[in-house]
């Protein structure tokens, strides 16, 4: 069955799902928005139930086919796109619906559209997008900020630690999903998270862990996450060790540590610069 550049094998059966869209591309530093959709699906064993079409959303010239060669021989090609699982929690809690897929390059308000059109169809009455960005935060920092379509959800936002976001400048996918939903009455979340620039070629699991707090505290469901904790605190010592052993991360992290201004993560102003100089920690934890 295809709904417009969406291939649905069956619709699932749930009960008041949530929505929760993690994206590959612009908005996702660090992998955390593309990484805690692929988490959430293994966590809460999802089952995959629609894909995007490639040829209707991407440009293959901007984002190329992966494809596997061995030995001379095309083991297999893989295109962009995107694919949505369905996942059932516990009595008393909201089921899940997750898409992860790469960010498209085309269409983009027909995608809105017939993304709307599924939650509508499976009762879907609260979308969470997640996003991420590089920012002048320390590694020690755990900073969420947020978009919602109501008042009264930008104080549930707060109320959870959550940042309310001032920007205007270049926006992606979850804008038009946003911008979209809130015209059909739904309740719109867009979460980002505030990754540090030095962490480039590592994986942050404590913030995954922070974010998968807050998705499901929003969306009414158990999420326990020892496993992200875990990890966190073996890498945080690495991290720390490496500091220790090395003048130029000192230095780094004394300039953000003084830099550090309350509220500045907010408007989005720490975002990186293309000319500003970047450390790669995975430059230090593999050393050539």
């Amino acid at each position: 069955m295809s709904d417009h550049g969406i291939h649905i094998k069956e619709l699932p059966q749930l009960k008041n799902p949530v929505l929760i869209a993690g994206f590959d591309g612009w908005g996702n530093a660090l992998n955390i928005s593309n990484g805690m959709a692929g988490y959430l699906i293994r966590r809460m064993k999802a089952q995959h139930f629609a894909d995007l079409d490639p040829d209707t959303f991407y440009r293959y010239d901007e984002q190329r086919p992966r494809v596997s060669i061995v030995g001379g021989i095309l083991k297999s090609f893989k295109p962009p796109g995107g694919s949505f699982y369905a996942a059932e929690t516990d009595a008393g809690q909201r089921d899940l619906v997750i898409l992860k897929a790469d960010e498209p390059s085309l269409r983009w308000f027909q995608l809105a559209d017939q993304l709307l059109s599924i939650c509508q169809n499976l009762g879907i009455s609260t979308i969470i997008t997640l996003g991420s960005m590089y920012d002048n935060v320390l590694h020690t920092d755990r900073i969420v900020s947020g978009v919602a379509s109501t008042e009264d959800l930008v104080s549930r936002l707060m109320e959870s630690g959550i940042n309310p976001i001032a920007y205007q400048g270049p926006s992606a996918i979850h804008t038009i999903i946003h911008s979209e939903g809130s015209k059909r009455e739904f309740e719109c979340i867009s979460l980002w998270s505030h990754c540090p620039y030095y962490l480039q070629g590592t994986t942050h699991f404590g913030l995954l862990s922070h974010l998968g707090g807050l998705i499901a505290e929003l969306g009414n469901f158990q999420l326990e996450t020892p496993d992200l904790e875990a990890n966190w605190k073996k890498l945080k010592e690495q991290i720390n060790q490496l500091i220790d052993d090395n003048s130029e991360l000192q230095s780094l992290i004394s300039s953000l540590r003084k830099e550090k201004v309350k509220g500045t993560t907010t408007s989005f102003k720490g975002t990186i610069k293309s000319d500003e100089k970047i450390i790669n920690l995975q430059d230090f934890l593999d050393p050539k």
